[in-house]
């Protein structure tokens, strides 16, 4: 395993393998290096995790999330699928949850580009697009953008 700096820690009641494969299955070059009935050591694209199975005091809330940058609409419509399957959520404006209460948020990498690089009226106009959209849609984004 890679070590950095900083590693997501993750409590969870008693989903810690189970959580951490359904993630490994979702997310490309990754895997689970360790296990054992309490701790799961896992990486995600290249960025490690750790996963405790520490009872149920406490639970994932939108507090804390993971933001995923996302390439195209396909890679947006692929993680949102499979995060929000089996008992995820959707939520607004990019967020959902994934079956276990953990929060992401799936951001086109378009979407940034439009906030950093349009006029005021342009970002205005993407901002009151997304507000209005559970996941994000690009092709929605790129009218507004177009139409300011």
């Amino acid at each position: 395993m890679h070590f950095q700096k900083i590693t997501p820690y993750l409590w969870f009641e008693n989903q810690a393998q189970e959580a951490a494969a359904f993630y490994c299955s979702i997310f490309k070059n990754s895997k689970i290096h360790s296990s054992n009935p309490s701790i799961v050591e896992f990486e995600l694209d290249g960025c490690a995790f750790i996963a405790l199975n520490g009872g149920p005091q406490f639970q994932f809330n939108e507090a804390v999330s993971f933001y995923v940058l996302c390439e195209d609409q396909a890679e947006v419509d692929y993680l949102w699928t499979s995060l929000t399957s089996k008992g995820g959520e959707e939520g607004n404006c990019s967020w959902c949850k994934d079956r276990f209460g953990l929060s992401w948020q799936i951001v086109p990498k378009r979407f940034i580009e439009m906030m950093k690089t349009g006029r005021p009226e342009q970002t205005k106009a993407v901002i009151a697009a997304m507000m209005k959209m559970q996941k994000m849609i690009i092709a929605d984004f790129e009218q507004a953008f177009a139409a300011h």
